[in-house]
């Protein structure tokens, strides 16, 4: 039952099926302290396809439930979430991220001031394989838990809160936008809004950690980063051909820069040399991903991180963490 006023933070969450594929996440979002502010926002196939929901859910301001159809595209289902949302400002919580205690408290009180959006710092949720830290740094290596806050040039993608009324003046387009979430990110900058890194709300976040798989998702993501990023900016030719000649280079400065940000993070010890095997292949693949981007488009890229997106425990290669 929706409880008087509006909730101040609402939280998208987004299944291919039933509600057990985000059990864990929700039941994190349900130990918040401020549950009683937040609404959940079921994006699924349909209503019947979730089976029983929790009794608990009522103790959030609110929840709905939307029925989206087959999702094959994970821009538009968490678009979607976002315009049926009732709180001013939004974050999408994907199945495998467990946000920690404290998190949604501190993402209101970051908007309480006027960011654009306010991105939390990550930990790893399956630290025990490197190619776990391999994804993890790939992914997430600027916002690596502790940090300092402060204003930001990017925020962590799928991590991220925003005011919602400036995602929905992108009407259509935010769909788009979405599917790349550092072009989002990057448009706010240029429309002069700022972004914040809030390390007080954290996020845990499963990682693929199967060898096989670490070089198919960098693959598929950063070769739809490229197109959304040339389609997007309407880059000429030239730029197109100016990074594809570049793309060899890609691994070489991505290389340095996660190694610089597994010194910073004090994990050296820990991750090196192991890191090393899975870190270049992934590192390979996602150069190879941006060079078919800028050169072809993205192809079925959308529909191959479906299931890395909403079907994480597939692609592990350890038990899901407790």
């Amino acid at each position: 039952m929706d409880k008087s006023g509006e909730p101040r933070l609402s939280v998208i969450v987004i299944t291919p099926g039933s509600f057990d594929a985000v059990r864990k996440a929700v039941e994190h979002i349900l130990a918040q302290d401020v549950r009683e502010t937040l609404e959940l926002v079921i994006v699924a196939p349909s209503r019947a396809g979730l089976g029983r929901l929790p009794d608990d859910l009522d103790a959030l301001w609110g929840w709905q439930v939307v029925e989206v159809g087959a999702i094959d595209n994970l821009g538009p289902a968490e678009a979607t979430g976002f315009r049926h949302a009732r709180s001013p400002v939004v974050v999408y919580v994907e199945e495998h991220s467990y946000p920690a205690a404290g998190w949604a408290r501190a993402l209101i009180e970051a908007h309480a001031r006027p960011w654009a959006a306010v991105g939390p710092a990550v930990t790893n949720a399956n630290p025990d394989r490197m190619v776990s830290w391999t994804s993890f740094f790939l992914d997430f290596g600027e916002w690596v838990a502790p940090g300092a806050p402060g204003t930001a040039s990017a925020l962590a993608s799928h991590q991220t809160s925003y005011k919602r009324d400036l995602l929905l003046a992108y009407g259509k387009e935010l769909d788009s936008l979405l599917e790349t979430e550092t072009a989002l990110q990057h448009d706010l900058r240029r429309r002069g809004h700022e972004l914040f890194f809030e390390p007080r709300a954290r996020t845990n976040h499963v990682n693929v950690s199967r060898f096989d798989e670490v070089a198919s998702l960098q693959f598929h993501n950063y070769r739809e980063y490229a197109h959304n990023r040339a389609t997007l900016g309407g880059w000429a030719p030239g730029r197109r051909l100016l990074y594809i000649g570049g793309a060899p280079l890609i691994p070489l400065v991505r290389g340095w820069r996660v190694l610089r940000q597994v010194r910073r993070s004090r994990l050296t010890r820990r991750l090196l040399p192991g890191i090393l095997p899975s870190l270049a292949l992934g590192l390979i693949a996602a150069s190879f991903g941006e060079l078919v981007g800028y050169s072809v488009g993205k192809g079925d890229s959308s529909q191959k991180r479906i299931t890395f997106e909403l079907e994480r425990f597939r692609h592990l290669a350890e038990p899901p963490p407790l």
